[in-house]
């Protein structure tokens, strides 16, 4: 069963702009933020894309601090820190959510799942009785795997029915093959009332059927269809006439 508007975990986001007086300063000065709108979650899956620098990662980072998420990722349980950067965006954010909370809730960070992973062995190493960690991640070390085994590790294994999955830039270490494994995954858990809230640069990933893709700009935010995105346009133009492109690009 899928979640819908009645059920679904995450309603929406909007911005305290009364409260707002500058947008000099990181990270209101983001494009995101400078031009925000109001964002209605899909009740399955929703995307947030556009180029670097229009603060996809700083906004998906935002929604997950101000649910309560370590800024470095993981669950709700986890709260270690390597490096404190994160912005302070989520005072600034106004997060809807439902009656409904989830069974399950990860924030998935692939820029710093490593340091995940090794908050994970450093847990597992000073627990002295009960059940490991990693267990739950498949019972691998994570550091024993390549980087698109142990993304794909979390993907099947922490993640479950009923569950709330902040996703940033989850294609950074999986190919092709596995992006495509990746959205029947997604698949898997929205047909048990699982909500996705993803950042990609992948075409290939924000491919989900009746999903919400929100792109940003310099401009704004626009709702649109997967055909109509930056990144399908340029994807496709690339292969329908890779030698023109490449001609231009590199000037032979």
């Amino acid at each position: 069963m899928q979640l819908n508007k009645d059920t679904q975990y995450l309603k929406s986001i909007d911005l305290k702009s009364d409260e707002i007086h500058s947008h000099d300063k990181f990270p209101l000065n983001l494009p995101v933020i400078r031009h925000f709108e109001k964002i209605d979650f899909h009740p399955n899956v929703t995307y947030i894309v556009g180029e670097n620098g229009m603060g996809k990662s700083t906004l998906l980072e935002g929604i997950a601090v101000g649910l309560g998420f370590n800024p470095e990722g993981g669950t709700l349980n986890f709260n270690f820190s390597n490096y404190d950067s994160h912005s302070d965006l989520h005072h600034y954010l106004r997060i809807a959510k439902a009656g409904y909370r989830p069974k399950n809730s990860f924030f998935f960070r692939a820029e710093s799942f490593y340091n995940l992973a090794t908050n994970i062995e450093e847990l597992d190493r000073e627990m002295s009785y009960g059940g490991k960690i990693i267990d739950s991640f498949g019972g691998k070390s994570l550091h024993e795997q390549s980087h698109g085994e142990s993304f794909f590790a979390a993907f099947i294994h922490r993640f479950g029915e009923n569950g709330l999955y902040i996703l940033d830039e989850p294609e950074a270490a999986l190919s092709p093959l596995r992006q495509m494994s990746m959205l029947a995954r997604i698949h898997e858990l929205v047909n048990e009332e699982s909500q996705f809230i993803v950042s990609t640069h992948s075409p290939l990933i924000m491919a989900y059927p009746n999903a919400k893709i929100i792109q940003l700009t310099e401009d704004g935010m626009e709702e649109l269809k997967l055909e109509e995105t930056n990144h399908y346009q340029t994807m496709q133009q690339f292969f329908e006439n890779k030698d023109r492109l490449l001609h231009h690009l590199l000037g032979e």
